[in-house]
């Protein structure tokens, strides 16, 4: 008798998306976990919730393979028509699969990520998925840290965006990211704030401690706006570092990033 077809865990989404809308999401993880795809046997990104087109699991996957050439992707989406829609795209590394928190592969992939999909769920239900997904990374070993679980939040077209970074064992590390030109203030980044953290911006709360914070050293540098937001963006930054663990340094910084332990902003309570 064969076995009955499991029922994917979530529910769908939006769909929202537009071509080079998780940029800085994909740069970033190709910088800082690249070299753990190129240590992998067979490494396996997977792209959750792409959404109605697949274009961000096509970039998703010329942008590891600059990184870990060896790298294959999986396009993961929880609605089968979105899924058939997508499978024109599928090509030599890249095929896609209907499924959703599950995550329905046969082996522990390398990395997921899951950009703008928990937006829609409440806070009370991200710990849960979280764990799941965690639990569906690559193993740490002797050689390795295991999986990377990228989760977060975007706006439309990829100038603003929040995400959280976590391994087997759990959440690690929080980065903002942001095109500077457009950037008012760094706490214009709060509406980009992830599910687990976005109701917290509140006083009492470490992260609206640390919007505050990077606000002020962003008025403090107000002078170096005269060689441009980058450098404005770099010297702010590096006065944080005097308060808030900060896990990365002026490369990503000249980005536009900033990465700080998830210790340091995690929900109290």
């Amino acid at each position: 008798m064969p076995a009955r077809a499991t029922r994917p865990v979530g529910t769908v989404t939006r769909g929202t998306t537009n071509p080079n809308r998780l940029r800085r999401m994909d740069r970033w993880i190709a910088a800082t976990h690249g070299a753990e795809l190129r240590r992998a046997a067979d490494p396996v990104a997977v792209d959750l919730g792409y959404g109605a087109a697949p274009w961000t699991a096509v970039e998703l996957l010329h942008r590891l393979r600059d990184a870990a050439p060896r790298t294959r992707v999986v396009g993961v989406e929880i609605d089968p028509a979105r899924v058939a829609a997508a499978e024109p795209y599928a090509r030599e590394g890249l095929v896609f699969r209907h499924g959703g928190f599950e995550i329905p592969l046969p082996q522990r992939p390398s990395l997921i990520r899951a950009a703008n999909v928990l937006r829609q769920y409440d806070e009370t239900e991200v710990a849960a998925v979280w764990e799941r997904l965690c639990a569906r990374l690559a193993p740490a070993t002797a050689h390795s840290r295991g999986g990377l679980l990228v989760e977060g939040t975007c706006d439309e077209i990829g100038r603003r965006h929040v995400w959280v970074a976590l391994g087997p064992e759990g959440p690690r590390t929080v980065t903002l990211a942001a095109r500077l030109g457009s950037l008012g203030q760094p706490s214009d980044l709060a509406e980009r704030l992830p599910k687990a953290l976005i109701h917290r911006n509140v006083p009492g709360e470490p992260v609206h401690a640390f919007l505050r914070d990077f606000d002020r050293a962003w008025a403090a540098a107000a002078p170096y706006a005269s060689y441009g937001a980058r450098q404005r963006w770099m010297r702010a930054v590096r006065d944080l570092t005097a308060d808030w663990p900060v896990t990365d340094g002026p490369a990503r910084w000249r980005q536009g990033e900033v990465t700080v332990h998830w210790a340091a902003l995690a929900p109290r309570g």
